[in-house]
């Protein structure tokens, strides 16, 4: 008897992680993965696509802001821990420093090569791959396994549609896959954040204002 009620919840188990599966699969990833995005904007080439060719994670999440692309480039060009921030979950993606509600003069220059910091010594994380100011930044890991691009397209004079794109190929039999693994179960939470933090600061204070934070 007890080994049959062993494998009664061995059963039930199995068939609780395959339903929570198959709603995420269903459901979840597929909203995840385009939050906010339309069906043109999931079609548009973006820069980085040479950099990660068969992505097992491909996320383009959009917001539209009412602000000049110029507004909002600022706040992009100095993300970063020990520098503005992510303007998303502090605590947990900032080290609990709050993001910065000032532009910050001196991230304003970004140079190819630079480092995205993601972590608490400010030298290891992304690197910017190339950009056009005011109009789209790329980032990537430095070896192929990761693209992280910024788009900024305007929609009026006083309208832009901000599009990010994460581009990843998993690897399955390293180690690395606990990180994949974060991406693409917390990925949305924290991205979704960000930009509503880019929105919210570029609508409210814009682009012109050079105050250290």
């Amino acid at each position: 008897m007890k080994h049959r009620s062993m494998g009664s919840k061995m059963v039930g188990v199995a068939m609780a992680v395959g339903a929570a599966t198959s709603a995420y699969l269903l459901f979840i990833r597929p909203w995840q993965l385009r939050w906010g995005a339309t069906d043109e904007e999931l079609e548009r080439p973006m820069p980085g696509a040479e950099i990660v060719e068969r992505p097992t994670f491909n996320a383009t999440r959009a917001v539209t802001i009412a602000a000049r692309p110029e507004e909002i480039w600022p706040w992009i060009v100095q993300m970063g821990v020990t520098r503005a921030g992510w303007y998303s979950y502090d605590l947990l993606d900032n080290l609990g420093r709050p993001s910065a509600q000032r532009i910050l003069p001196q991230f304003q220059n970004p140079k190819i090569g630079d480092v995205i910091p993601m972590s608490p010594d400010g030298k290891q994380g992304m690197y910017v791959k190339d950009f056009e100011q005011d109009r789209w930044m790329l980032w990537w890991d430095g070896k192929g396994g990761m693209s992280w691009s910024w788009g900024l397209y305007p929609v009026d004079e006083g309208h832009t549609r901000l599009i990010t794109r994460v581009r990843m190929r998993y690897k399955w039999h390293s180690p690395s896959i606990v990180f994949d693994m974060l991406v693409e179960f917390t990925d949305i939470i924290m991205m979704r954040k960000s930009i509503l933090g880019i929105k919210e600061r570029a609508e409210r204070i814009g682009g012109m204002e050079s105050v250290v934070d």
